[in-house]
């Protein structure tokens, strides 16, 4: 017998029905008496429909928590939307580089964005996030959940890009995801073993 769980959809229609058919049956009770509103205290509040809210998001199923957010989502620019604003881009992008170039001529013309930039900024964040340029006599900084963060940014450009690059950008994908991971275990593993050592004896003439 599969563990899986199983959900039942039940048609609120149904109910809101038979609800409707009770009320119009039963007469509606009388309305109480109007108490004075209670001016809000300056401590915390309950929310209850945020309360309720979190309630459904906990037992609703992740399919439905991902039909609740595209729902939540604006609408998609049209085609023509998008078109004018790619024209006004890379018109205002064209005037940028042509003051760059009026104040700096020696620099010449950059080359187009590609893929394998995105792949190098990626690498370029996730090293440096390891404490990898660091100037000399400097102690490095690390930033191990960030750079964690990076490298699975990278996983899931590799994983959502398969079957559509081509064969240099694929193998520029795989090696550079290769590299930060392995220095990420190297990494890990430092800070482990740190961990484990005692620590140092004090110095000569100390008090212990």
């Amino acid at each position: 017998m599969s563990d899986t769980p199983k959900f039942t959809v039940i048609d609120r229609r149904k109910f809101k029905a038979e609800e409707e058919q009770a009320n119009t049956q039963t007469p509606a009770p009388q309305p109480e008496a109007v108490k004075p509103p209670v001016e809000p205290s300056a401590g915390p509040r309950l929310v209850v429909n945020e309360s309720k809210r979190e309630a459904v998001q906990a037992e609703a199923p992740p399919a439905a928590l991902e039909q609740e957010t595209e729902a939540e989502l604006p609408p998609p620019p049209t085609a023509q939307e998008s078109r004018e604003q790619k024209t006004a881009y890379d018109a205002s992008a064209q005037r940028l580089e042509d003051m760059v170039r009026a104040q700096n001529p020696a620099i010449g013309a950059q080359p187009p964005v590609s893929f394998e930039h995105l792949v190098q900024q990626f690498y370029v964040s996730a090293m440096i996030q390891m404490g990898a340029g660091a100037q000399e006599g400097q102690r490095p900084r690390v930033d191990i959940l960030g750079a964690r963060q990076t490298i699975d940014l990278l996983g899931i450009l590799a994983e959502k890009t398969r079957g559509n690059l081509t064969e240099a950008e694929d193998r520029t994908l795989e090696t550079v995801l290769f590299e930060v991971r392995m220095a990420f275990l190297e990494l890990t593993r430092m800070i482990t073993l740190q961990g484990m050592q005692p620590p140092p004896p004090p110095p000569p003439g100390a008090k212990r």
